[in-house]
Order: C-alpha cells, then structure tokens, then sequence
C-alpha cells in the first residue's frame, strides 16, 4: 500500500513541476515580449515627440514671421483680445475710481494695465503671440480688480453717466483738435515762404533800379496784340510771382505755336514791380505778357461792385480778422480764410469789364501747371453757353446741395438740389455770350441777396454756380484734372492725359507741405539756373 501510494505521489509531483517550469517560461517570454513592445514603443514615443518638436518649431517660426497682430487682437479667442478688452474696462474705472477718491484701487488698476501694455507692445514687437502662462495671471487679477471695483459703489448707471461724460469731453477736444489742425493747414498754405519772400524783394528791387524795365512796359502797355482777337488770350488774376510763371512757362511749352499767345495778368499794387520786372526780363517762346495792377481798375468800386462794398464792410473785417465769433466751430477756420476777402479771387467775374475788345479767353488759376496745347480750346462749340469747364459731379458731394442753402426759398424755388458742379480754375468764356447774358449782372443780384450770409457761407465757387446757372457747357474730364493740392492718390494714367492739372487744397506746391509725388510736375516749369532763385535757394 505504501509503495503503490509513493508511486502515486512521484507522478504527481513531476506533473506539478511541469507546470511550474512551464508557467516560469510563460512568464519569462511575456515579460520578453513586454519589454520590446515597451521599448519600442518608448522609441517611438521619442521619435515622434522629436518629430513633434521640429513641426512645432517650424510652425513656430513660421508664426513669428508671419503673424499679423492686428489679426491676433481682433481674433476672438486670442488672449490678446481678451487682455486688450479687460485694459479698456480696466481704463474706464481707473477714471471712476479717481472721481470717486479710491485712489489705491485706481493705482492697482494701472498697474495691470501697465503690464497689459507691456505684453501687448511685446508681442507686436516680437511676433509671437501671446500665451496662456503670460496673459493668466494678468487677466485673473484684472478680473479679480473689475470685480472689486464694480462690488463698491460703482453701479451700472453711475458707470454708463460717468463714461458718457467722458466721451463728451473726448469729442470736444477730437472737435478742437480738428479746427486746430485746420487753421494750422490753412496757415501753413497761405504763408509766403522764405525763398519766395526773397525772389519778390530781389525783383522789386530790379523794377526801383532799372528805369529801362519800367520805359519797355510803358512800349507794351499799348500793344496791338493785347486786343487780337486772333490771337489766344488767357487771363491769370495772382500775387505769387513764381506759380504765374509756372502757368505762362508750361503753356507756351507745351503749345504749338507759342508766339499766337497772349497773358493777360492781374495783380497788386504790392507785387505789380515784381511780375513785372520778372515778365520783362525773362523769355517765354516769344508769348505776349500784359501785367495791370488791381488797384487802377477805378470803376471797381463799392458802388458798383456789391462783393467790394460787402469786402470793405468794417462787419466782414471784423468777421475775418476777429471779433466775430457766431459761427460753427468746425466750419471757422475755412470761413476765417482771409483769402475770401482778396479781391483778386473775385475778379473773374469781371472779365468783360477788364477786357472789353475780348471775345473769347482761357482763364488760369495760378496753382495749375498746363501739360498740352490749350489752343484747342478756343475752336470747341460752346452751344451757345458762356462757360466751358470740366463737371465735378461723379461724386455726390459736389453736386449744388452741398454748395447752397436748400432751405432757403430763393434757392429752392430757381435751382436743382441735384444739379452737378463745376470746376474754376481751367474755363473758357465766350465773353460775347457773357455779355449778352448779363452774366456779371447776375452774379451781382446774388451778392446782393446774399449779404447776410445765409444763402452760401465762403468762396467764389457758389456765387460762379448760380450765375452761370444753365450757361455752361461740360468739358471732356481730361481738360482739366483737380485734387493735386490734396489727393495722395490720383491715377497716374488721368494725370498723364490732362491737359491741365489742378493742385487745389492746402498743399500748394510752393510749400514744404506739399504731395512730393506730384512736385516734379510743378518744378520741371522754374527755371533754376536763374540768379536770383538760386540766390534766395541758398540765402
């Protein structure tokens, strides 16, 4: 029995060894196969966070170089949107926690923004935008401010009345800043420069001292020519010796036969000696060059001009030199411009009186430079019209509504709101028509009705719209092209076709303020070998 039941036992502990052994080896290979895969995947773990952070640092780059931050802070999940919108609440109860006396939470508030700004402008500066473990902290403590100040007596309606009262006094500022600029603008234009000052001293000086300029315009003051009315006459009405020479040198230039011209100028008696002796001791192809002074036009008087009368009146000096201050603020400045009280602007509606043998002539602004032959002009049919002059109306804002007062029934009840404008500063005038109209009458009645101001409030442009009311006839657009004064960004191509260019506006281009792109077209016409512009150039 006990050797049958040993012999039992031997198989059993073998078989229970096997099993031993056999879950031993199990073991070992799982742990084998556990280990590779480990490892393999630990080696494809670094492999792709290494591959992870090569992309990142592409992408990273790549933002740097390309990130535009006014996209960023529009973006409305960037954190420099949410830290420039926390910056502007945060600015508006700094101002009501200094009216209200909490001055160290106002102080706590700056600070904050103070970092804002500090991570915005770095990130502008960098490219780089900003990242979470930048922007947390600030916008969590700003927050954490707001929520204070808005805890303490700083109710909803106290913010919104406090805030209005600002932005009311910002626009009242932004408004005065506005007329500031704008007298600053106009001042900068009407101010005589330096070189200009000294080149009029220079010229007057020559007209005093050579008594044989003055004896050869008493020979040309009676000259045939100046009433040929085969000839083509052009009249320019100025006191800036230097742009008139521009407008006679770049129309005989560019005309093809420059000896059939005829200038008929107009100035003061302060700057008479110098166009004078300017046009007699220069050459321009051969062109006749007639030059009067204002002040002998005797019949140019308050009793028969309304504008000279109103000019004189001790209201309209008052108006445009001080005194006077009922008037809108933003319209001040441009009303105040003195030029309005210069005779010389109004002249152009005198031009059958100054020239009564005349029966058609080319006027000129002295601020345009003339890029073709302009006797083409004299053979267009005018239909019977007085006026020729290039429209103005493919914008609405230079149509008779934004020139005249509507509201007025004078107005109302004789023109079209929507009629379109016109351009002064390039026309051709059929002076037989214009007398038979009775053009200058007309303008007259106007002046006269509007003495008081109320039917259009500056300049010569409205008065020249109502008399030539349904006497002018539209030019093709290339005549003449306008905006060089102030438009940074007229067509190459319309400038290039123009037979005349305009620099209306402030930015004359005499001045330093002048459009540098478009002074080579202005310059190309001085003669600067001359000695005394290179005299007052280096003076």
């Amino acid at each position: 029995m006990r050797r049958r039941a040993a012999e039992y036992r031997r198989p059993v502990r073998r078989r229970f060894s096997y099993w031993i052994w056999l879950l031993l080896a199990l073991f070992c290979i799982a742990g084998l196969v556990l280990f590779v895969v480990q490892h393999n995947h630990d080696e494809d773990q670094r492999t792709h966070d290494y591959l992870f952070q090569e992309r990142y640092a592409r992408v990273e780059h790549v933002a740097k170089k390309n990130l535009n931050f006014t996209e960023e802070i529009l973006s409305a999940t960037s954190f420099s949107r949410q830290l420039a919108e926390q910056m502007t609440l945060a600015k508006a109860y700094v101002i009501i926690a200094k009216e209200h006396n909490s001055l160290h939470l106002a102080w706590e508030l700056s600070s904050k923004i103070r970092s804002c700004q500090l991570l915005l402008s770095r990130a502008a500066m960098t490219g780089k935008p900003v990242k979470l473990e930048e922007a947390g902290p600030i916008i969590q403590s700003l927050s954490s401010l707001i929520f204070k100040a808005q805890d303490l007596h700083y109710d909803i309606a106290t913010t919104i009345m406090t805030m209005k009262s600002h932005i009311q006094a910002l626009e009242e500022r932004a408004n005065a800043a506005t007329v500031q600029s704008t007298v600053f603008g106009q001042l900068a234009a009407e101010a005589l420069p330096k070189s200009l000052h000294c080149l009029n001293i220079k010229l007057m000086t020559d007209w005093l001292k050579t008594p044989s300029l003055q004896e050869l315009s008493d020979e040309k003051r009676n000259s045939p020519r100046l009433m040929d009315n085969n000839l083509y006459h052009f009249c320019i009405f100025s006191d800036n010796v230097l742009a008139t020479s521009v407008v006679v040198n770049s129309t005989v230039s560019n005309a093809d036969h420059p000896k059939q011209l005829v200038f008929h100028i107009v100035t003061n008696g302060v700057n008479y000696g110098a166009m004078q002796a300017w046009f007699l001791s220069n050459e321009f192809k051969g062109a006749t060059i007639e030059v009067q002074n204002i002040e002998e036009f005797h019949w140019l008087n308050a009793s028969y001009s309304p504008v000279v009368k109103q000019l004189l009146n001790a209201d309209s000096q008052a108006f445009y030199f001080g005194g006077y201050r009922d008037v809108n603020v933003e319209l001040e400045p441009k009303m105040r411009n003195p030029k309005y009280l210069y005779l010389l602007n109004h002249l152009r509606f005198y031009i059958p009186e100054i020239y009564p043998q005349l029966e058609k002539v080319v006027f000129l602004d002295d601020d345009v430079v003339v890029q073709k032959d302009l006797t083409l002009l004299f053979s267009i049919d005018l239909h019977g019209n007085v006026n020729g002059a290039v429209e103005t109306c493919l914008e609405a804002f230079h149509r008779y509504y934004k020139y005249l007062n509507f509201s007025n029934s004078i107005i109302s009840s004789k023109f079209d709101p929507q009629a379109c404008g016109w351009a002064f500063g390039m026309n051709i005038f059929d002076l037989v028509a214009w007398r038979k109209a009775n053009v200058t009458g007309r303008y007259h009645y106007w002046q006269e009705q509007n003495a008081d101001g109320t039917l259009w409030k500056v300049g010569t442009l409205p008065p020249g719209l109502l008399s030539f009311y349904g006497l002018t006839e539209p030019l093709d657009r290339r005549w003449h092209v306008l905006g060089l004064g102030f438009d940074l960004n007229i067509d190459n191509r319309l400038i290039e076709s123009a037979a005349v260019i305009h620099f209306n506006g402030n930015m004359k281009p005499w001045l330093k303020v002048a459009i540098e792109r478009y002074k080579p077209l202005w310059d190309r016409y001085i003669k600067q070998s001359h000695p005394h512009l290179q005299d007052c150039a280096t003076s």
